[in-house]
């Protein structure tokens, strides 16, 4: 461990101990560092970067602060590091997107709101409006998503689903989509969940919310697979499941 990253271990140490709670002030700049042990250039480095991670904020001209910690704060940088994954790491990032889309959409079946449902309709009936326009496209499918997810009432949930579903990723997917002519099979798997919503029917939320996130990737992966060289695109299919359809096909012909 650098003497950096001591550092900032010993002030998450204290903003986990409670000796620095959520919306506490930190002691100046030098008398941190000398309650700290450290010297006052490692005690900057260190809440340098707790600012960058958004644990600690700076007010200028009134000091630095322990931000509110909400999921939604800390989360906040999992988008930004998506937005530069690449190749086989896509794969693994729809991968963990159908581990926890789904469950969260029959979460959302029994605890959505009306208003939160009209709001999930209303971005459907967007996409159709729009289903040549791919900003529109991605605007309203992204907007869809969050209203689906915050209908569970988690924020971590609705925080780490909304970082992992990349707008370049997005963006790529509804481009494909348009040009393969498939945008119509995508809008249907949206209006299949928000009638599943409708109805309240948490299986059949979640089983359709399975085959929507299922046919994302297996259209990325077969994507990736035409664009590289054979021997790379084996190597892509074997190290990422290939058993998406099947696992969708197994969720719906469950009793």
């Amino acid at each position: 461990m650098s003497l950096t990253d001591g550092a900032i271990a010993r002030i998450r140490e204290l903003i986990r101990s409670g000796a620095l709670p959520p919306g506490a002030k930190l002691p100046p700049e030098q008398r941190l560092a000398a309650e700290l042990g450290l010297s006052r250039n490692l005690t900057r480095e260190a809440v340098k970067a707790l600012v960058v991670s958004r644990v600690l904020e700076i007010r200028r001209g009134d000091g630095t602060y322990v931000t509110s910690l909400e999921p939604r704060l800390l989360l906040e940088g999992i988008g930004e590091a998506v937005e530069l994954l690449r190749g086989e790491t896509l794969l693994e990032l729809t991968e963990v997107r159908r581990l926890l889309e789904p469950v969260a959409t029959g979460l959302a079946a029994v605890r959505i709101s009306p208003a939160q449902l009209a709001s999930a309709r209303g971005h459907v009936a967007a996409m159709r409006a729009a289903r040549d326009d791919i900003e529109a496209l991605i605007e309203h499918d992204a907007a869809f998503h969050r209203a689906v997810v915050a209908a569970t009432g988690n924020q971590t949930l609705s925080s780490l689903l909304d970082g992992i579903a990349g707008r370049t990723l997005r963006a790529r997917v509804w481009r494909g989509l348009v040009d393969d002519g498939a945008a119509d099979r995508a809008l249907a798997e949206h209006q299949a969940i928000v009638d599943a919503l409708a109805d309240r029917d948490a299986v059949l939320a979640e089983a359709a919310a399975l085959v929507h996130v299922s046919s994302t990737e297996r259209w990325l992966r077969r994507q990736l697979e035409e664009s590289l060289p054979r021997d790379v695109s084996d190597a892509v299919s074997s190290s990422v499941s290939s058993t998406v359809v099947g696992d969708a096909a197994s969720e719906l012909e469950e009793p």
